[in-house]
């Protein structure tokens, strides 16, 4: 099996800047799974909250992640900086993929790539068509 190439900072669009803490790393010295998935969603959260898109109160948009995967290329543990990529994989209907690269202190290649899968719910918690100011601030993510 032939493993993908892990991403470049330069394959990403937006960047949000993450400690890592002691209590992240595992038995082993290294960053546990949980805590990578946690860093995803962080980052992902903040991006959403800072370009407008409310996800808390009550005008909050339901965005339900629905899938998420992860690959890990290298190590990172605390004291680690992590630099987290963000960039559009993919928007549908109701639905966006978007695609987070992890970066280890000052280093170009990613330490973990994955992906957060949304899907837009109504108030029945349906699946409803993202609205065109929401697809129009997620193109600042297009690869």
């Amino acid at each position: 099996m032939t493993r993908p190439a892990p991403g470049t900072r330069a394959d990403y669009r937006a960047f949000r800047t993450l400690p890592t803490r002691w209590m992240d790393n595992d038995e082993y010295g290294h960053m546990n799974n949980a805590t990578y998935l946690s860093l995803f969603d962080t980052a992902i959260s903040l991006w959403q909250m800072e370009n407008g898109i409310p996800i808390r109160g009550p005008n909050a948009m339901r965005l339900l992640v629905v899938e998420t995967g992860c690959r890990y290329h290298a190590e990172a543990g605390f004291p680690d900086t992590i630099h987290a990529g963000l960039r559009l994989g993919h928007i549908g209907t109701s639905s966006m993929r978007t695609e987070i690269g992890l970066f280890r202190n000052d280093e170009n290649t990613a330490c973990t790539e994955g992906f957060f899968t949304q899907v837009l719910t109504g108030a029945q918690g349906r699946p409803a068509p993202l609205p065109l100011p929401l697809r129009e601030t997620l193109q600042a993510l297009l690869p």
